[in-house]
């Protein structure tokens, strides 16, 4: 990761859910190899992602988004630009967890706040971006699925269904978009320790399960993650479009 094509200096980066977990991982590597990042999430603590950025003599900023909204979308991209002169490449990382029951017994606010964040937050920063990227003749768009995008869970299938929707609007805009010099690929994480998912580290029952048939024996770290999301960035996966990276230690290789 220290070679010349992930140096991302002079260029901008703009996050969201980088107030913690991958988001935030993301943010501070970005940022340690010198892009200006911009931060969109309705998690005050990205206020505490900022400040380890400038304590490290980086750049960033927050500014507090909700990604159902597609006008905060849209002002979150105009900030960008206005804020750091511009926006080379997007990690659209905000996402919730959904309730995990059999589908018989999920609720319709249940379905509807997955599909608002999981999906439609993913959809209105895309238009956003490309919008921005088709203007200044180019870039690139990191998406966060899940092996949830691959394979399915009992009790899963409302995430399931949503990732499985990312990684396929990803695969479509990649096609859209190629000749425009657009790039858009994903990420598919297995299990990675976030606050999101830390009930899950915290259960040894579930650790045990998943670790006896996971081959790695382990969970992944944030920073697990990020490294393949800057690659995607950057110029050395100049050839890479429309492509589902899975990230999970070989989970869904057993």
């Amino acid at each position: 990761m220290n070679d010349a094509s992930h140096n991302f200096s002079g260029k901008v980066a703009l996050v969201t859910g980088g107030a913690t977990g991958i988001g935030r991982a993301s943010c501070v590597a970005f940022a340690d190899r010198g892009a200006k990042v911009m931060i969109g999430d309705i998690d005050e603590r990205a206020e505490e992602t900022v400040a380890i950025i400038h304590q490290s003599g980086g750049e960033a900023d927050f500014i507090r988004t909700d990604v159902r909204d597609k006008a905060a979308i849209d002002a979150l991209v105009a900030g960008t630009i206005k804020r750091f002169g511009g926006m080379d490449m997007a990690f659209n990382n905000a996402g919730i967890l959904p309730a995990q029951r059999p589908i018989h017994e999920v609720t319709e606010e249940e379905l509807d706040l997955a599909i608002d964040v999981d999906f439609k937050g993913v959809f209105y920063a895309m238009q956003a971006q490309i919008r921005h990227f088709l203007w200044v003749g180019g870039g690139a768009i990191v998406n966060t699925a899940s092996v949830g995008a691959l394979i399915a869970d009992p009790n899963m299938s409302v995430y399931c269904a949503m990732k499985h929707a990312v990684s396929g609007l990803t695969k479509a805009a990649a096609v859209e978009y190629a000749r425009q010099g657009i790039r858009v690929n994903c990420v598919a994480p297995g299990f990675v320790r976030t606050p999101m998912t830390q009930h899950w580290a915290d259960s040894k029952d579930f650790t045990d399960m998943f670790f006896q048939h996971n081959v790695s024996g382990r969970y992944a770290q944030p920073e697990e993650i990020a490294g393949t999301v800057l690659h995607l960035c950057s110029d050395a996966a100049s050839f890479v479009n429309g492509a589902t990276w899975t990230i999970d230690g070989g989970q869904t290789a057993h």
